[in-house]
């Protein structure tokens, strides 16, 4: 006879599962909804990953998640200035979304409404077992942004939308559905303040020979928990790329699931993570490419200082059907501190035989020669770490073309280091 014993949930489990019971009745949600939400707080019963479970090897979630604030609806977050001025933005305002703006060819919704006639139940099942962000959000999830963009729509400037929080428990979604032949660029912010649980999961899917940009910039404040999950499914001829900047967060796991759905789609990911004090950042990523003649390319850029603590895990599958695939990953990282650390975990499951994959990992610290050349020549060792930091994360940045996207992350990146360099 095989007796299993029940599991001793942690006190973080335990809020999670007292704070469902409470916020239930609050929720949006017809029966279908309400049964995906039951499914997801039933997972978290069962455990939160701990590094036994591979995808989770290197965040132990049920160690490091420690305390869950309280859901707070007299909490008040205000909107943020845009990244680009002039840009419409949609907002979240402690998990709340705000008033709709006019923008030709984008129809957005909020979710509360798609969540309460019933119509986004099936994007609430999990993606796997090990989906503890999505079982995390599904069981929370209030509202959001649904994007329809229309066939052949080209946007002058990018859509920003804000996810911003006052502390709290806040759980959101943002879902674009992009039609054929569309030229666009979304940017989305997750930022606040004060102590705070934030998920929010983007399910993305990109029509036939678009063209679509979507930045993702996190900078959470450092007492701040985000949990984030990216899903996208490319179509043909289609060209994706996620540019990812963490700039924040006491705790951080950023998901990325993308799959190639079409023949000629191709996948582009940039990411930046800034890491410092003592703070822990996770970057997971597994893109599919489930058919033939795609390509891709992953540039991963870390600095590291403090007591930070990183990681990047990336897998690309290339399924047997997927011949001609051309795949390549790099994941380069600046250690600035000798108490830092980042693991890195690059992988290829490659079943076709006609492809051109390939993946890499470095780990450095500042050259001292190129730091003796530009103090030699009178600036102080500050600025001239600077100026090498920010050479080794701009190239990454740069790649983007957008002038006024570029300037606003180099601002960004500046002032991070003002403040944390």
């Amino acid at each position: 006879m095989n007796i299993q014993t029940p599991i001793k949930n942690t006190p973080a489990e335990l809020a999670l599962i007292d704070a469902f019971g409470e916020r239930l009745a609050l929720l949006p949600g017809d029966g279908e909804v309400m049964l995906k939400r039951d499914a997801a707080i039933e997972a978290i019963k069962a455990g939160l990953p701990t590094r036994r479970i591979e995808s989770w090897h290197y965040t132990d979630l049920r160690r490091l998640l420690t305390k869950v604030p309280a859901f707070d609806a007299g909490l008040e977050a205000k909107p943020v200035a845009p990244l680009i001025e002039g840009s419409p933005v949609l907002t979240v305002l402690n998990g709340v979304a705000g008033k709709p703006v006019a923008i030709e060819g984008v129809t957005a919704t909020p979710v509360a409404e798609k969540l309460g006639d019933g119509t986004y139940a099936p994007a609430l099942g999990a993606q796997g077992a090990d989906d503890a962000i999505g079982a995390l959000n599904s069981a929370f999830v209030a509202d959001g942004w649904l994007l329809e963009i229309a066939d052949g729509t080209v946007l002058e400037k990018p859509v920003e939308v804000q996810n911003v929080q006052a502390g709290g428990q806040v759980h959101t979604r943002f879902a674009a559905k992009i039609g054929n032949g569309v030229t666009a660029t979304i940017v989305e912010r997750q930022t606040g303040s004060g102590d705070a649980l934030v998920s929010s999961v983007d399910n993305v899917v990109i029509g036939d020979g678009s063209e679509v940009t979507w930045l993702i910039v996190q900078e959470q404040p450092d007492t701040a928990t985000h949990f984030g999950q990216f899903n996208a499914w490319i179509g043909k001829d289609a060209k994706f790329t996620l540019f990812v900047m963490n700039a924040g967060g006491k705790l951080v796991r950023q998901e990325i699931r993308v799959v190639t759905k079409g023949e000629g789609s191709d996948f582009q990911l940039r990411g930046v993570d800034l890491l410092h004090g003592d703070t822990h950042t996770d970057v997971t990523m597994v893109l599919d490419h489930a058919v033939p003649n795609t390509g891709s390319r992953e540039i991963i850029r870390n600095v590291v200082t403090g007591k930070a603590r990183g990681v990047f895990q990336g897998r690309i599958n290339v399924h047997q059907v997927a011949q001609k695939t051309d795949a390549k990953m790099a994941c380069n990282t600046l250690l600035l501190s000798d108490d830092g650390e980042f693991s890195t975990k690059p992988e290829l499951e490659i079943f076709a035989d006609d492809v051109a994959c390939g993946h890499g990992a470095t780990v450095t610290e500042i050259d001292h020669a190129h730091l003796f050349y530009l103090m030699a020549r009178g600036i102080d060792e500050k600025t001239a770490r600077g100026l090498l930091v920010k050479a080794f994360v701009a190239e990454v940045i740069e790649e983007l073309e957008d002038e006024a996207l570029v300037e606003a992350l180099e601002a960004r990146l500046d002032g991070w280091f003002a403040e944390h360099g």
